[in-house]
């Protein structure tokens, strides 16, 4: 997490939620991308040894992708590695309906698969797109 919250997040701060010396720990009302309030609260993991921030909308919906992905570079830098789990379905704890949590541990690596796994690293959404209808044209023409 961030040493120090932007300056847009301590402007959304809702005072006095967790005490008066709050530093990372907090309640935000900030306006996301898609001019929805995130409501958000975050934990340092002082005494958790877990980072988190949870994340619900004004709206009766879960935040999507996009506002998630504002909220993560907000309270954790762009080259920090969080996630949001999902547990089995017996260790299920659901206290809001549509609320999401980004997680980090304070005192290990989060372990995530190799890049390439996941696609062609250095390729963007419309490359990729090229390279799939090119694929699929060869595929056809060598069919015929």
């Amino acid at each position: 997490m961030k040493a120090v919250l932007p300056e847009q997040v301590e402007l959304a701060r809702v005072a006095n939620y967790f005490g008066s010396d709050e530093g990372r720990n907090g309640r935000f009302l900030i306006q996301g991308p898609c001019g929805c309030t995130l409501r958000v609260i975050s934990y340092d993991g002082e005494q958790s040894g877990w980072e988190q921030v949870s994340v619900s909308t004004e709206r009766r919906r879960s935040p999507n992708w996009l506002e998630m992905c504002f909220i993560k570079d907000l309270f954790w830098d762009e080259e920090e590695c969080v996630v949001q789990y999902h547990p089995p379905l017996s260790q299920y704890v659901k206290m809001h309906r549509y609320c999401l949590h980004l997680w980090k541990p304070k005192h290990t690596v989060m372990p995530a698969p190799p890049a390439s796994l996941i696609g062609i690293v250095g390729v963007g959404p419309d490359e990729a797109q090229a390279w799939v209808d090119a694929m699929v044209a060869d595929y056809v023409r060598a069919a015929q």
